[in-house]
């Protein structure tokens, strides 16, 4: 779904293998599948590709905005712009998602250990990699329900400025230009963006007297970017890529206390500042590549009283800091692909942040392989990885899957896969939390599929199965962490594409059922069905998508009731209409309503969303 054709910004340059396009006919290369290029017809994992061409065509103004609208994807947000999200694929746990910023895992500091969508600026963005499923035999830790790779930079040389006003007091204005110097090619990047926001109305809970904060809880972002690439020779290349945010957001807080159980603050402003550099080198020769990339990451993440300050008593912040080490091979083998390398990962955190009285690091070193074959009618893949992590040692997951095209142009696929999420340093070292005993949770999944092109409509449909065990929650009596959660997880995935003269249609539904496997009670915040269908064409110069997303009932707790009642929140169905045209060939303007008939609902219970919103706005390139 969603996928357009364009050249590759590979990270690793090597040319894909030729394998038939059973039931898909994209060309599109991938890259976060398997860690090698491929076409993304010969992934048998379900993969979604996002371009700039199609963030532009929606007009999206955040991440959560743009991988709302993929397949498996069911995003619970505190609110509008820049409030805190949780992204749920297939039913999994925010945390069971990887997130990946060009191929580097993304630093996912505080004690939840999930990576938070609403602050990454959109205009770092060239094109996301969205696979579905585990991935643990190819990245490690935390790929228990899929992997989301944002690939950063521009994928031309030129500049562009754009300007956009909306709803809520919305700005944006945006600058990027990619210039090349003989072998040099170097790329600039900014972003401003500002909303006063609305008033979440957060229906937080009262028991130690929580005042009620009638305000706007706005959001602003200003973010940086910069790469260089050169070309040594034929067989050698490198590069040197940065970028950094500075991010504030006010929200509706609840009361810090002492230790003496008096009232030390309210904070409810979030300062985030975020950098990240990287740096690689690049090798091929005929049919061997290989990539070494080393990486530093840095996140303070601040939430404190804005009449005290952010260093008072009442504040908190979270100071993590992430350094990557990747090197990757790839060799091209008969009618496909092998891949093999080694991951190095440290995250250490400052003394008296995230809820840690010392500083801790944990370190990471894996080992993996993968491979993919076509041999006649059948395409074979497999992966295996044996991580050695500093608190709980060596950890073993695979992953194989199978396509069989019975006849032209349709195929079976099953697959069986093993995954796992180690404890951060929060829910091992925490003075409140913490505990060093705990174990990785892990995964087994399995799914069967079938494919096909049926005239002009290619689609697949899929049914999963995920049971996992250990998870980590809190335990009622003691608040500390242990491994007593068990979830079993069953959906249904369905997606097509198709054209009908000038107008295109993606379409996907899907159906999940999360449950606690212990008391078979729902998992909360997961829609129980999901209905996304895109038209989109052209008449004349003028562009227009329509979009339709129905969210199915789902379910929360009201922490305000006694025994935290269970609340069930219905259905809703959302329509979002947008409009370019291009006034000259440098120029163009662009116009959107977001939930044109200003439907009322909820994804967390007791934040308000946005209703109808309008944006506006024009780039020009030269």
């Amino acid at each position: 779904m969603m996928i357009r054709k364009i050249s590759l910004l590979t990270v690793l340059p090597v040319t894909a293998f030729s394998v038939c396009a059973q039931g898909n006919t994209d060309d599109t290369l991938v890259v976060s599948a398997s860690r090698f290029p491929q076409p993304v017809s010969s992934v048998l994992a379900p993969t979604s590709v996002v371009t700039r061409e199609d963030i532009n065509r929606w007009q999206a103004t955040s991440v959560a905005d743009i991988l709302s609208r993929l397949p498996g994807v069911d995003i619970a947000q505190n609110g509008g712009l820049g409030q805190i999200n949780s992204l749920f694929i297939r039913g999994t746990e925010s945390r069971h998602v990887l997130l990946l910023i060009d191929g580097i895992r993304m630093n996912g500091a505080g004690i939840s250990g999930s990576s938070d969508l609403s602050q990454i600026p959109l205009s770092l963005i060239q094109r996301i990699e969205y696979i579905r499923g585990p991935r643990s035999a190819v990245y490690g830790s935390d790929a228990i329900g899929g992997v989301v790779n944002i690939i950063t930079g521009r994928d031309k040389p030129g500049t562009t400025l754009s300007a956009g006003m909306g709803s809520h007091g919305y700005q944006n204005y945006d600058a990027s230009t990619q210039q090349q110097f003989g072998a040099t090619r170097v790329t600039f990047a900014g972003n401003y963006t500002y909303t006063k926001g609305f008033d979440v109305v957060a229906n937080l809970p009262d028991n130690y007297g929580d005042p009620r904060q009638p305000d706007h809880d706005g959001f602003m972002s200003k973010s940086l970017y910069g790469a260089v690439d050169h070309q040594f020779n034929d067989r050698v290349s490198g590069f040197v890529r940065g970028y950094g945010y500075d991010n504030r957001t006010d929200y509706d807080g609840m009361l810090a206390y002492d230790d003496n159980y008096n009232v030390a603050g309210l904070p409810d402003t979030r300062q985030l500042y975020s950098q990240g550099w990287d740096a690689g080198l690049r090798f091929r020769e005929g049919d061997y590549a290989s990539q070494l990339v080393a990486g530093y990451s840095r996140s303070k993440d601040y939430n404190y009283d804005p009449h005290k300050g952010r260093y008072d008593a009442s504040a908190t912040l979270d100071d993590t800091k992430q350094y990557n080490l990747q090197w990757g091979n790839t060799l091209q083998v008969g009618q496909g692909t092998v891949s093999a390398g080694v991951d190095w990962q440290k995250q250490t955190t400052e003394p008296g942040t995230a809820y840690l009285s010392q500083g801790h690091e944990m370190r990471n070193t894996g080992v993996y392989a993968t491979v993919q074959q076509l041999i006649g009618p059948v395409t074979l893949e497999g992966a295996i990885r044996g991580d050695d992590h500093s608190e709980f040692g060596w950890h073993t997951t695979w992953q194989t899957s199978a396509a069989w095209e019975f006849i032209d142009g349709y195929r079976l696929i099953g697959s069986y896969g093993t995954a796992f999420k180690a404890p951060n340093l929060g829910q091992l070292y925490s003075d409140f939390y913490g505990n060093t005993r705990l174990n990785p949770e892990e995964s087994k999944q399995w799914e069967a599929g079938i494919e096909g092109l049926t005239g002009p409509v290619s689609w697949r449909v899929s049914g999963y199965r995920n049971d996992i065990d250990n998870l980590i929650d809190s335990d009622p009596v003691t608040y500390r962490y242990y491994n007593i959660g068990k979830a079993r997880i069953k959906g249904v995935e369905a997606t097509a594409s198709f054209d009908t003269g000038p107008v295109s249609h993606q379409i996907a539904y899907d159906y999940v059922d999360p449950r606690n496997a212990r008391t078979d009670e729902v998992l909360l915040r997961r829609a129980k069905q999901q209905v996304k269908y895109e038209l989109s064409g052209q008449v004349e110069t003028l562009g227009w998508s329509v979009t339709y997303r129905y969210l199915g009932e789902r379910y929360d707790r009201n922490y305000n009731a006694t025994g935290n009642q269970l609340v069930k929140m219905g259905g809703v169905s959302l329509w979002d209409v947008a409009l370019s045209y291009p006034l000259t060939s440098q120029l163009t303007v662009r116009g959107r309503i977001a939930n044109l008939f200003d439907k009322d609902y909820e994804t967390v219970y007791g934040y308000h969303t946005a209703g109808r919103e309008y944006t506006l706005s024009g780039s020009y390139s030269f």
